[in-house]
């Protein structure tokens, strides 16, 4: 794995600490489970899989952020209009 690589992994990592703040079924759940699957892929020294690991990573980035904009929008919807019209 380059060292270019490796910044991005644990840039990717940080994103996702960050992003599993706000998870629904708590923030230790979320944290443990990313730290799991990071150190049961940690001796991976294959640049081509690291980079597809990173690509799917960076996919797992877009779709929580997207459930937290849903949630958003879904909690918006309910202040501000009535369910019955």
């Amino acid at each position: 794995m380059s060292s270019a690589q490796r910044s991005r992994v644990i840039n990717l990592y940080k994103t996702l600490l960050h992003l599993g703040k706000d998870w629904p079924a708590g923030y230790e759940l979320f944290r443990s489970r990313l730290h799991g699957a990071f150190l049961k892929n940690r001796a991976e020294t294959d640049g081509e899989k690291v980079e597809k690991m990173i690509k799917h990573g960076e996919f797992v980035t877009k779709e929580v952020e997207a459930l937290y904009m849903l949630k958003k929008y879904r909690t918006m919807k309910r202040r501000y209009y009535n369910d019955n019209s």
